[in-house]
């Protein structure tokens, strides 16, 4: 990829606290990853932070190779590349479908369960995928612009921006922006996966190394496979047994 794109997305993200990519999937990846899963969306949410008219799919890893290219997308890791350490992590994988009438997500920031004071630098970065296009209509991720600089307290008068976007974008926000799913008063839902990523030292939301199994990792990308954790941050972080991860994928190799 031109450098020159990657350090015009790295600005952007640093100095407005998020960057929207435009047509980074094809029609036809849109259309392969609606009808994987769309089978596998087919439960509402449990709490008032999920959202009770919005489905939400886990271990997408496990259930279909359609999302691999989001979680891997070469533009989304130049701008990681450039944000923290090698080796950095895949937190969360998660198909996010917002129904008709659902209302307005709560506020948060994504890296907030992270127990350092703010502002800081982010700990974590988000993607958040356009599978359906986001309008100011349909539940449309909503953000902060340059919230990013904040504390631990949102301002009152804080205004909610819509991340307006055609399928196949997606915006990229480091997890200090404060932002929200927004509310869909559409009558159609709104689909979108997002991919988080965090530093290499800290532990991801998701448990990859539990929740993978061994022949979904040997599939994926090399670049995956580090990210799930199949990989050592100097000098001996995510060592097993005293040795690389990545041997426990070799033929023959036996669980611990």
């Amino acid at each position: 990829m031109d450098p020159a794109i990657a350090e015009a997305d790295l600005a952007a993200v640093l100095r407005d606290g998020y960057v929207i990519l435009p047509d980074l999937l094809t029609p036809q990846e849109l259309d392969d990853i609606r009808k994987a899963v769309a089978p596998l969306a087919d439960q509402h949410r449990r709490n008032a932070f999920e959202c009770h008219t919005t489905q939400r799919v886990y271990s997408v890893l496990n259930k279909t190779r359609a999302c691999d290219r989001i979680a891997d997308h070469p533009r989304v890791l130049e701008l990681l590349d450039r944000l923290f350490l090698p080796n950095y992590l895949l937190s969360m994988l998660q198909v996010i479908n917002i129904l008709p009438g659902e209302k307005a997500q709560m506020l948060h920031t994504d890296d907030g369960f992270y127990p350092l004071p703010r502002p800081r630098k982010a700990l974590g970065a988000d993607t958040i995928w356009a599978i359906d296009d986001f309008t100011t209509d349909n539940g449309a991720t909503d953000i902060i612009p340059d919230s990013h600089r904040l504390g631990h307290e949102m301002p009152e008068d804080s205004e909610r921006q819509p991340v307006v976007m055609k399928a196949g974008s997606c915006v990229f926000f480091v997890g200090t922006l404060w932002h929200g799913g927004g509310a869909n008063r559409s009558p159609h839902p709104r689909l979108a996966v997002t991919a988080q990523y965090c530093e290499p030292w800290l532990r991801p939301q998701e448990a990859f190394i539990l929740s993978t199994t061994r022949d979904t990792v040997r599939a994926v990308s090399e670049d995956m496979r580090r990210m799930l954790g199949y990989s050592i941050h100097s000098p001996f972080i995510g060592q097993v047994d005293g040795m690389h991860p990545k041997r426990l994928l070799e033929p023959g190799a036996q669980p611990l």
